[in-house]
């Protein structure tokens, strides 16, 4: 029996090898990307329980907008009696910092690291019910409530459910940050703030992004800061794969271009 030394074409070989070929050259290139800083280390500060629709809904909110952007994303959520702890340096191993809704188990540990981190340049998005708090720790700063009056009112969304509002985007950031995306959010808090605390936080303070349909701030940020974004709805509950929400991509934006700076 003999044997030959002639192989015959095959095809399908070909065209697996140039596959094989293919991935290894874009594992490759991830590698590079990566290498070249093109990863972010996103914190999330909460008290995590995966019984809540919107701490799972922040999760995969953060993987639409990475897949979006196509950057690797690594997230790591952290305990408010935990990130209570932080040193500065703690906080800067970051690229940013997502607060995530709540309920809180401590909200006198959240007003100080709310603090804390407004004080360093890292990207801030802070969503929910933690607005309040935030808007507390500027009253406080700032002594903007001598009287000791009561400047916020108490959560007018009623028990454990949400409520539909409507995003009316006010600055230009967010008139193009909604120019194609549905301004209805779901939310779980919502606030209404005294006429006098508003005009002292917008003189000096605070831009307001946006307002709802009550005419009421919905969206602040701070004037001082790069990128510190509080909303009292949850952008992450209505972000899909096919449609990321845009100011979760816009974080990680500013995020990595945080990264590419420093």
């Amino acid at each position: 029996m003999g044997f030959s030394l002639h192989r015959e074409w095959n095809p399908q070989g070909l065209v697996s090898a140039l596959i094989n070929f293919k991935r290894a050259v874009l594992t490759a290139f991830f590698l590079w990307f990566v290498d070249m800083g093109q990863m972010l280390k996103i914190a999330i500060i909460g008290d995590y329980n995966f019984t809540y629709n919107s701490h799972q809904a922040t999760n995969l909110a953060l993987d639409h907008s990475s897949r979006f952007l196509e950057i690797e994303v690594n997230y790591y959520w952290i305990k408010i009696t935990d990130a209570a702890q932080f040193k500065p340096t703690q906080y800067e191993e970051f690229d940013g910092i997502l607060i995530a809704p709540g309920p809180f188990q401590n909200l006198f540990f959240l007003n100080g690291i709310i603090r804390a981190v407004s004080q360093l340049k890292i990207p801030v998005l802070l969503t929910g019910e933690g607005i309040r708090s935030f808007i507390e720790v500027l009253i406080a700063a700032y002594q903007l409530n001598p009287n000791g009056e009561k400047l916020i009112s108490d959560n007018l969304v009623e028990g454990n459910q949400f409520e539909t509002i409507q995003v009316v985007p006010h600055s230009q950031a967010f008139l193009k940050i909604y120019e194609n995306h549905n301004t209805m959010e779901l939310t779980s808090s919502r606030y209404s703030l005294y006429p006098q605390l508003i005009y002292s936080l917008t003189a000096d303070l605070v831009d307001v992004e946006a307002y709802n349909q009550f005419e009421e701030p919905e969206v602040i940020s701070l004037k001082e800061h790069h990128f510190f974004v509080a909303c009292g709805y949850c952008p992450q509950i209505s972000s899909t794969r096919e449609i990321p929400h845009p100011l979760i991509y816009t974080f990680l934006k500013a995020s990595l271009n945080t990264t590419t700076t420093a």
